[in-house]
C-alpha cells in the first residue's frame, strides 16, 4: 500500500502501473503549478493593497501581476487557484484510494473461476419439512465439464 502500484505488479497487471504514476504524477505537478500561482497572488495582493503592512513577507509581487491590478480581481483569482489546488489534493486521494482498491479487489477475486466450462445442475424434489409438514428441496451444484 506504500508504493503505488506495486499491487498491480505483484498481482501481474504491469500495464495498470504507467496509469497510476501517469495520474498520480500529472495531479502532483498540476498541485504545484497551482501553488506556485496561489503564492504569487497572495503576494501581489498583500503587496499591493494599502491596508496591509508593506512588509513583503509573502516575496515580491511577480512581474506578470501589474502594479495596477484591481484588489478584488487579485483576490478573486487568488482565492480561485486556492481552490482548484485544493480540490487537486482530494483528486490525488482518491487516485491513490482507487490504486490500492484496484489491486485489493483483484487479489482476492484472482481465484475466481470465470472460465467458459461452468455449469450449474438444479434438483427440486419433494420432501417432508419440519412438524411433518410437505414441501420442496432446491439443490443447485455449480460444477467443471
Amino acid at each position: 500500500m506504500i508504493i503505488p502500484g506495486w499491487g498491480q505488479i505483484t498481482n501481474r497487471q504491469i500495464w495498470k502501473v504507467p496509469i497510476v504514476y501517469g495520474l498520480l504524477g500529472g495531479l502532483a505537478w498540476y498541485s504545484m503549478d497551482l501553488t506556485k500561482r496561489y503564492h504569487d497572488y497572495r503576494a501581489a495582493y498583500y503587496n499591493l493593497n494599502s491596508e496591509t503592512d508593506d512588509d513583503m513577507r509573502f516575496g515580491p509581487t511577480p512581474d506578470y501581476i501589474p502594479e495596477s491590478a484591481n484588489l478584488q480581481e487579485l483576490k478573486s483569482i487568488r482565492n480561485t487557484y486556492r481552490n482548484r489546488r485544493d480540490m487537486v489534493y482530494i483528486g490525488i486521494g482518491l487516485a491513490y484510494g482507487l490504486n490500492v482498491i484496484d489491486a485489493y479487489v483483484f487479489a482476492h477475486m484472482r481465484s475466481f473461476d470465470v472460465s467458459e466450462d461452468l455449469s450449474m445442475k438444479t434438483r427440486i424434489k419433494p420432501s417432508v419439512m419440519a412438524q411433518a409438514t410437505p414441501g420442496f428441496t432446491l439443490s443447485i451444484d455449480l460444477i467443471t465439464k
